[in-house]
């Protein structure tokens, strides 16, 4: 039994030793004590800015690093409950290190999806927006579902979210939504989700009860910090203010505070009606624009790198990423990935994380994560 145990807990300590190389232990060591001597300078916090950009590198590592020795003290702890029992010739001791190991091959698997969230803004806040299709109020009710799914899977991480643009379907659901969440890696999992997601279920606005196929495409960016500098000229902008929308009774806001901005040179534009004030909805607004504008540059960083590898890469809103059946059959089918699930309802509530980590892996192999 134990030299079954030891067998199979070989792989995981050449992981453990993997990663200690990919998260660069000694390196972020030897940052984390030049940040601490920083901090330790006469006159550290008068530049506020410069304090809080130190403050934040410094918990970021002091987390990885504390991370990765929890993990390497879970190994140790089992290595010497192996021994033990070997030496006791005590078989109750199997039962405790084959749970040991079972929940030390779960922390590694955490931890490399971890190590793949490297991109330049996969630690950031996510602002995800979701359309209708063509579809009516099918396609509508679709968007309200997903909506739905991505709240219950952000809840679930303890994660934030925050409705920055809601316009209602005509008769239910939701024609479109932009939303942030904010969490640290919100952005590094969700950009997974980038693409169209069909359903294929009995309409319950149908009063035949025929199948429909219905379509919403998601679209994720990176929150984007103040202090970082996207050149934006304020003659490139168009600037609509007008009435919020509202179910309305006397909480209907009677003051043009929404706000839609138009970047003039890429034909981007964005809008913002849910926060109090327009000087509030322009901020919000401004922080998409920023982002939408940080994107663009991404996927055209992406598309010189895919021509130089001699990639075909088809943009069409025809090709969905994934698949949600509820009729004739259960299934959550991933195209991209080949990842099936055949638990519908357990997806539609959030758990999504097979999906999004098989992604994750296959970006890494390409080494697109």
């Amino acid at each position: 039994m134990f030299i079954e145990l030891r067998r199979e807990l070989e792989p995981l300590v050449k992981k453990i030793e993997d990663l200690r190389v990919s998260l660069d232990v000694a390196g972020k060591e030897q940052k984390i004590a030049e940040l601490e001597q920083e901090m330790a300078r006469p006159g550290f916090w008068d530049d506020p800015s410069r304090a809080q950009e130190v403050t934040q590198a410094l918990t970021g590592l002091r987390e990885r690093i504390a991370a990765f020795g929890e993990l390497s003290g879970a190994l140790e702890d089992l290595e010497v409950l192996i021994d033990l029992g070997e030496e006791e010739d005590d078989e109750s001791l199997a039962g405790e290190a084959r749970s040991a190991l079972a929940g030390l091959r779960k922390r590694v698997a955490d931890m490399e999806l971890q190590v793949m969230l490297s991109g330049p803004y996969d630690s950031n806040n996510a602002i995800v927006s979701l359309h209708a299709g063509a579809g009516g109020t099918e396609a509508q009710d679709w968007v309200e579902m997903l909506l739905r799914m991505y709240t219950r899977w952000a809840e679930n991480r303890r994660f934030k979210v925050n409705i920055m643009d809601l316009l209602p379907g005509d008769e239910a659901g939701v024609k479109s939504v932009t939303f942030g969440v904010a969490g640290r890696n919100a952005y590094g999992y969700l950009k997974s989700e980038k693409g169209v997601h069909r359903l294929v279920r009995i309409s319950p606005f149908d009063a035949a009860g025929r199948r429909h196929t219905s379509f919403a495409s998601v679209d994720v960016l990176p929150e984007v910090q103040d202090d970082i500098d996207v050149e934006i000229n304020p003659e490139d902008l168009k600037i609509d203010t007008y009435r919020s929308g509202g179910a309305g009774g006397q909480h209907v806001n009677k003051t043009d505070s929404a706000v839609r901005i138009t970047h003039l040179p890429t034909g981007i534009v964005v809008q913002c009606q849910n926060e109090r004030s327009q000087i509030s909805n322009r901020n919000t607004a401004m922080k998409l624009l920023k982002a939408k504008l940080i994107d663009l540059e991404m996927q055209k960083r992406e598309a010189e790198l895919a021509e130089m590898r001699g990639e075909h890469q088809e943009i069409a809103w025809g090709s969905q990423i994934r698949s949600y059946v509820f009729h004739p059959y259960s299934l959550v089918k991933d195209h991209r990935t080949g990842v099936e699930v055949g638990n519908v309802e357990a997806v539609m509530d959030g758990e999504i994380d097979e999906f999004i980590t098989a992604y994750l892996r296959e970006q890494a192999k390409k080494g697109l994560a």
